[in-house]
C-alpha cells in the first residue's frame, strides 16, 4: 500500500506539472519518460545498495572532521563560546553549544573548501562527467548539462556563472531549466550546515543531501521540460566552464569572502524569519481550534498535509510533515530542517523522517527566488524581462521537483 500510495503521489506531481504547461504540444514525453525512469533508478541504486548505503554513513565523518576543523578556528577567535573551554562550571554544558559560533562558522570552511577543490579542478571534473551523462541520456543542450552538474556543487549566484558565456543564446525552456536546477538543490557550501542539524536524527545525513542534490537535477530536468516545454535543446553541444580562480590563495580568499556572505545571511535570515513565525504565532494564539491555539505550523500543516501525503508519509504523520514543507516554501528550507531536527521523538517514523530530508532539500523559497533573480538579471542584462517573467515559475517547479524526489525515495524504500 505505501508503494502504491507513493506511485500515486509521483503520478499527481507529473499531472499537475502537465496541467500547468506553458506549451503541452511541445511536450518530449521521451524525455520524460526517459528521465522519469532514471530518477527511481537512481534513488533505488543510491538508497538499497548495500555498500552505497554504508558509504553514505561513512561521510559522517567528514561532517565530523568540519566540525572539528571548524571548532579549532572558533575557539581561537571566539573563545568558550565558539567551542573552547568554559572559564567557568556550567550545570547544562549543551548550552553552550551556541548557533551563531558554532554552526555558522562551518560555513565559512566548506566555502573554503569548495572553492579549493574547483581551482584544483576535481568539482569541474565531476561536473563535467554528470554535464555529459545527462546530455547523453536526456539530449539536453552542453550548456545545460553543464549548468545542472554544477548546482549540485555551487549555489545560485555562482553556477551560472559556469555558463555565463552561453546564457544569452540559450532558449526560453533552456533557461527556464537552468533555474530550476537552482532552485531545486542546495549549495555544496551549506551542505554540511544541513547534516550537522539533521545528524541527531538521521545517520549518514551528509550523504542523503548529497544524494538528494542528485536526484533533484534529474527531476528538475523534467519537471522544467513539462512546464516550458520546446521542441528540441538548442545549447551548444560543449562548453568550458567560465568559474576560475587564479591561485589556491586566491580560491581561499574569494572561498573566505563568499562563506562570509553566505554566513551573515544565514544568520540574519534565520533570526528574522523565527522572529516572523513567533509574531504571527502571538497574534493567532487567541484563536483556539480543538482545544490548542492556532499556530502558523497549525495551518501550514494542514495545507501541506496533502502534499505529505502524496510524498508517501503516512497520514497519521502528515500534518507535521505537511508544517515542515510549509515552512520551507514559505520560509527557507533550513529553518524546516531545524524544525524537523526540533520535533519530539516520534512524531515522525524514521521513513518520514528520510523522506522529508529529501523532500526539503531545495533552494525553492521567495529569499532564493530574489537572489537568482538578482545574478542572473546581473549576467544578462538584455533577458531582464524574460527572467523576470518566468522566474515566479521557478517556485513551482523547484518545490515539484523536490517533492517527487520524495516521493521516489518513498517508493525505494517500500520494496
Amino acid at each position: 500500500m505505501l508503494a502504491l500510495q507513493s506511485a500515486f503521489g509521483i503520478t499527481a506531481f507529473v499531472a499537475f506539472a502537465w496541467l500547468l504547461s506553458r506549451d503541452r504540444g511541445a511536450i518530449r514525453w521521451r524525455l520524460v519518460g526517459i528521465a522519469l525512469l532514471l530518477h527511481f533508478s537512481l534513488a533505488l541504486l543510491l538508497l538499497r545498495v548495500p555498500w552505497i548505503g554504508e558509504a553514505l554513513l561513512l561521510l559522517n565523518h567528514v561532517v565530523s572532521a568540519v566540525e572539528s576543523a571548524t571548532n579549532a578556528g572558533s575557539s581561537f577567535v571566539f573563545g568558550y563560546l565558539g567551542g573552547g573551554e568554559a572559564p567557568f562550571s556550567t550545570s547544562s554544558p549543551g548550552n553552550l553549544y551556541l548557533f551563531a559560533f558554532r554552526v555558522l562558522p562551518q560555513i565559512l570552511v566548506f566555502s573554503v573548501l569548495v572553492a579549493l577543490f574547483w581551482h584544483w579542478r576535481v568539482l569541474p571534473m565531476l561536473v563535467r562527467w554528470i554535464g555529459v551523462a545527462l546530455q547523453k541520456a536526456l539530449g539536453l543542450g552542453g550548456a545545460v548539462g553543464m549548468a545542472a552538474g554544477a548546482s549540485v556543487f555551487l549555489g545560485m549566484a555562482e553556477m551560472p556563472l559556469v555558463v555565463r558565456a552561453y546564457l544569452h543564446q540559450l532558449s526560453r525552456g533552456e533557461l527556464f531549466m537552468i533555474m530550476t536546477c537552482g532552485m531545486a538543490t542546495v549549495a555544496g557550501s551549506i551542505m554540511v550546515l544541513y547534516a550537522s542539524v539533521l545528524m541527531p536524527v538521521l545517520p549518514g545525513a551528509l550523504g542523503h543531501i548529497l544524494v538528494a542534490s542528485f536526484l533533484n537535477i534529474v527531476a528538475a530536468i523534467y519537471i522544467a521540460h513539462l512546464l516550458m516545454p520546446q521542441a528540441e535543446e538548442t545549447g551548444t553541444s560543449t562548453v568550458t566552464d567560465s568559474l576560475q580562480y587564479a591561485s589556491s590563495m586566491d580560491a581561499i580568499n574569494r572561498g573566505t569572502a563568499d562563506g562570509l556572505r553566505l554566513a551573515a545571511n544565514v544568520g540574519a535570515m534565520v533570526l528574522v524569519f523565527v522572529a516572523l513565525v513567533a509574531l504571527v504565532n502571538q497574534l493567532l494564539a487567541p484563536i483556539v481550534i480543538d482545544d490548542a491555539p492556532m499556530s502558523l505550523q497549525r495551518g501550514l500543516g494542514w495545507l501541506f498535509a496533502p502534499v505529505a501525503w502524496l510524498m508517501g508519509v503516512e497520514w497519521a504523520e502528515a500534518q507535521a510533515a505537511g508544517a515542515l514543507l510549509g515552512t520551507k516554501v514559505v520560509i527557507n528550507e533550513l529553518v524546516a530542517y531545524l524544525d524537523l531536527a526540533a520535533l519530539p521523538s516520534g512524531t515522525l517514523s524514521e521513513r518520514a523522517n528520510l523522506i522529508m530530508t529529501y523532500g526539503l532539500c531545495g533552494f525553492a523559497n521567495l529569499g532564493s527566488l530574489g537572489i537568482l533573480l538578482a545574478g542572473l538579471t546581473t549576467l544578462v542584462p538584455e533577458r531582464r524581462e524574460e527572467v523576470l517573467a518566468i522566474g515566479p515559475w521557478t517556485l513551482v517547479s523547484g518545490t515539484l521537483a523536490t517533492c517527487l524526489t520524495g516521493a521516489m525515495v518513498a517508493l525505494a524504500t517500500s520494496f
